[in-house]
């Protein structure tokens, strides 16, 4: 698994490198280098779908980002985001479970589970962290997902949202003591599932994914 996920970082910095789809490796360390320092009351997480009974490679990145941001001091509690959408678990009670399981205190570890686009993730996770009291709000993803999401959080979520986008090479220097810790994913799953492809065709969303769904409603 530890070789699996190595190449993984390896190919996704590769991508990053090339700067059209991505923030570049170079700009995501000016990202983190202008996030230390600071202090967020709550850093959001999207979610990523939970399949055959364990995390895949970019859940375990990012949950791994939001503990180095944890254990940095960067974040002083972590919101995972994400709804059943594509199988039968939350999203973010699975990923929940995976960061307390690696060590983050349960009563840091806060969810989101209405959300079943990028942009609600955002949206849900700023807002209901609004609601909950704490306003410095960052959110922590993967270069690729944080530039697509850039322009959306600071023009439909707020202006003041700092976005943390993963640096592969310090997420490679932890992967020696990296693990993949049992988990009760019994407690997340969602009786009576219906999947996203079934309930939505393509187009519908992508359109999610660009925000035309979002109940601005929710945690207000």
């Amino acid at each position: 698994m530890i070789k699996i996920f190595s190449l993984y970082i390896a190919l996704l910095s590769i991508v990053a490198g090339a700067g059209s789809c991505a923030f570049t490796p170079k700009t995501t360390r000016t990202m983190l280098a202008k996030a230390e320092g600071q202090q967020f009351d709550m850093i959001i997480v999207p979610g990523i779908p939970f399949d055959n009974g364990k995390w895949d490679r970019t859940m375990k990145a990012r949950v791994y980002w939001s503990k180095y941001l944890f254990d940095k001091g960067i974040a002083k509690n972590i919101m995972y985001s994400g709804s059943a959408v594509y199988t039968p678990y939350f999203e973010a009670s699975v990923m929940a479970l995976y960061a307390e399981a690696l060590g983050i205190p349960k009563e840091n570890i806060f969810t989101e589970t209405k959300a079943e686009h990028s942009s609600e993730n955002i949206y849900y996770g700023f807002h209901k962290a609004r609601q909950l009291g704490y306003k410095r709000i960052a959110v922590a993803t993967d270069p690729f997902q944080a530039k697509l999401m850039k322009k959306f959080a600071r023009k439909k979520v707020s202006s003041d949202i700092t976005i943390i986008p993963i640096v592969f090479d310090t997420l490679k220097a932890m992967e020696a003591a990296m693990i993949d810790p049992p988990i009760n994913a019994a407690s997340a799953f969602q009786e009576n599932f219906v999947s996203i492809k079934k309930r939505e065709g393509f187009w519908k969303r992508f359109r999610g994914t660009m925000g035309a769904w979002i109940d601005t409603s929710a945690y207000r």
